[in-house]
């Protein structure tokens, strides 16, 4: 693994289900995406009484989501650990199938968000955009028009997004 490693506190014990549901998601994506669990690790009893949780539940769960490091961490809840959307994790798509796969697996709420931007089951913040997106978006030229494209879009549209950038 990375010697950088986003770490996600899970309020609802739920670090391990998240960790196998994007390493699932990721493996059965269209287009070349990969996904891989690393280790899973308990409570010791030491940490039962900070922790509030049992020796023997699962503490962490690291995964891999296109070669990028990530570790669950069961951590119960504690205000100033919130996931908020200030956060999110991109999901470049090259073809409009990709798009409308992770949109779906991705979005708890299939007509919320807005620019490709979700939030899955789990509280975790994702923009599912198409890579042909930050390219449009750095030429002065096709910005304006792209940007007035995409702007009232939840789920993106790449045709609609490509013909706005012509």
């Amino acid at each position: 693994m990375s010697k950088l490693i986003t770490c996600i506190w899970f309020a609802n014990n739920d670090g391990e289900d998240a960790a196998n549901y994007y390493v699932d998601t990721f493996n059965s994506a269209p287009g070349e995406h990969s996904a891989k669990m690393g280790d899973i690790t308990k409570n010791p009893k030491a940490s039962e009484e900070v922790s509030g949780r049992p020796e023997g539940s699962i503490m962490t769960a690291e995964y891999e989501l296109d070669g990028i490091c990530f570790m669950a961490l069961n951590g119960g809840p504690v205000d100033q650990f919130k996931l908020t959307g200030a956060t999110s994790y991109i999901v470049e798509c090259e073809t409009q199938k990709e798009i409308d796969f992770f949109w779906e697996k991705l979005s708890a709420d299939p007509d919320g968000g807005q620019c490709g931007w979700c939030t899955d089951k789990f509280g975790i913040t994702w923009q599912v955009v198409p890579r042909l997106l930050d390219e449009m978006m750095r030429d002065p030229q096709k910005a304006e028009a792209v940007t007035k494209a995409f702007l009232p879009m939840k789920k993106l549209d790449l045709d609609a997004i490509r013909k706005a950038g012509e």
